[in-house]
């Protein structure tokens, strides 16, 4: 057991102006910047591990980056101690691929224009846990919150159990609900719910020996290409993609790959059988070619393989005159486009916002009802326009090259960009959830459920997946230019009007049906 400060600083923390439950990044980062804002507040940190062990969500996307570098400071420590990002790869494949280079890949040409990361989160929140103690906050550790009982406006009360001692109790003005999948508060006051139109399942582990992406032997297979590709396939976040699911491929610092598959329950199946994780994960990912030869020499790390199902929840509230929930606490939708982090962002420094507007003596009760309304707003939105049935089409190189497109281009364009120029104050508005969003929003909700309906229509009339085969996409890549994002973003639409109305004509003149490729 380690407490620190030293064990006597307990009795001078019972009563505190804010308590965090829990240590990893969503808490120490609120920890930390609530202490830079408020250097005179006690703030002391619950974390129930005496070391935080790996957990998924290694990779970060460029509001996450721009976070973790311009907000909390990190930039040295991440380009020196952890792997920096090239975007994002896909692939694709049929039955009776064989070889990775017949599979299709969508990706960009060159190395990413803006930063983000491959980290190990245990390293990550270790270091900002870290920063947070020297900037003045007390840690408790390993130490559990057992139960929270809130007050409305007054002193919250936490029961706290600290390794083979007595239960105390801390009390606290503000309780910042940082425990991630737990979600003390929510469940513990019936604000959680299962979002069960949207029912994914996820197995990971970090293996030894993957092969390398850009080593000889693979990179020979890519004769055709080597006057247009010029970046990097193995710091990339590599997605394999199959019918209903789809795989992580992240490489970490120090030669360890996170690996995972996640996949919609309606329409792929996890086998049952009694094997560890690990050899269910190699024996799932086997049947996509890409897969099959990058894990050919790997082992999965005894200890360090993950499996849960129904991923995606949310909490009805996401605060009060007391308490405020953040990161994975508050709620969780789905890994594709790496999210997590973007979510920890926005939840931590809105509870900052909250907290300093009680300081001030602000008019705190419109602020909880903003922040409440919003993040609930944003958690709808942002399922329906990007991920509610996307497993339908996610194994269609044609339909998912589209989307790709039109979802990180609309990301770029009014999440990401906005911040880089804007500052750190838009990161209290959640995504999708200013009124001016609503537009776009509703133009994301229409061509994802469009090409939903095509997906379904496609397999009816055997066309899935007809280009998963021999197609390679490297395109240019995104940045903050208006005009090149608005051309990327036109030129996409266009693709899709023309896609509609080829698939129109299909319905109205169908050609006698072609063999469907079966998709891994």
């Amino acid at each position: 057991m380690s407490i620190t400060p030293p064990h006597e600083s307990i009795e001078n923390s019972r009563f505190c102006d804010v308590v965090v439950v829990g240590g990893a990044l969503s808490g120490s980062a609120t920890a930390l910047m609530l202490k830079r804002e408020m250097p005179d507040l006690n703030i002391v940190v619950v974390e129930k591990n005496d070391a935080f062990k790996r957990r998924v969500g290694e990779a970060t996307v460029e509001v996450s980056g721009y976070f973790l570098c311009r907000v909390l400071g990190l930039t040295q420590f991440l380009t020196q101690t952890q792997m920096c990002k090239n975007g994002l790869r896909f692939w694709f494949s049929a039955q009776g691929t064989e070889s990775l280079n017949r599979c299709s890949e969508i990706g960009g040409k060159y190395l990413s224009s803006v930063p983000s990361f491959l980290v190990d989160r245990a390293q990550l929140d270790e270091e900002v846990l870290r920063r947070a103690q020297a900037a003045g906050v007390t840690l408790i550790r390993p130490a559990l919150v057992k139960s929270v009982k809130l007050s409305d406006g007054g002193q919250q009360s936490l029961q706290i159990q600290i390794e083979n001692a007595e239960h105390f109790t801390l009390h606290a003005r503000w309780v910042v609900d940082a425990s991630g999948v737990r979600c003390l508060l929510a469940r513990a006051n019936g604000w959680w719910s299962a979002n069960e139109k949207h029912p994914t399942l996820a197995g990971w582990s970090r293996w030894k020996c993957a092969k390398d992406w850009d080593s000889l032997d693979l990179t020979s297979e890519y004769d055709q290409e080597k006057a247009t590709f010029v970046g990097i396939r193995g710091t990339a976040t590599n997605h394999i993609i199959g019918e209903g699911w789809w795989a992580w491929w992240i490489t970490l610092k120090g030669g360890d790959t996170s690996i995972g598959v996640v996949l919609d329950q309606r329409l792929s199946h996890w086998t049952d059988a009694a094997a560890p994780v690990g050899e269910k994960l190699r024996v799932f990912l086997s049947q996509h070619p890409a897969a099959r030869v990058m894990m050919s020499d790997a082992t999965f790390i005894e200890g360090d393989v993950h499996f849960r199902r129904n991923l995606p929840y949310s909490s009805s509230i996401h605060c009060g005159d007391g308490f405020v929930l953040v990161g994975d606490a508050s709620a969780f939708i789905d890994p594709f486009y790496s999210p997590g982090m973007d979510w920890i962002a926005f939840t931590s420094c809105s509870a900052v916002r909250i907290i300093l507007e009680w300081k001030k003596k602000g008019d705190l009760a419109t602020e909880l009802e903003r922040h409440n309304t919003t993040f609930a707003l944003s958690y709808t939105r942002s399922f329906e326009a990007l991920y509610e049935n996307k497993y339908l089409y996610m194994g269609d190189f044609e339909l998912m090259q589209i989307a790709f497109r039109l979802d990180i281009g609309f990301y770029y364009l009014f999440v990401a960009g906005p911040i880089f120029s804007q500052g750190v104050s838009l990161l209290v508005q959640p995504p999708y959830s200013h009124p001016r969003a609503t537009p776009i929003f509703l133009l994301m909700r229409f061509y994802n459920r469009r090409l939903a309906t095509i997906a379904i229509q496609r397999k009816e009339q055997g066309r899935f997946g007809l280009l998963n085969v021999g197609q390679r996409d490297l395109f240019g890549g995104f940045n903050f230019k208006t005009g090149q994002l608005l051309k990327t973003l036109c030129a996409a639409l266009i693709q899709w009007g023309v896609l509609e109305i080829r698939e129109l004509l299909h319905s109205r003149f169908p050609a006698r049906r072609a063999a469907r490729p079966a998709v891994c």
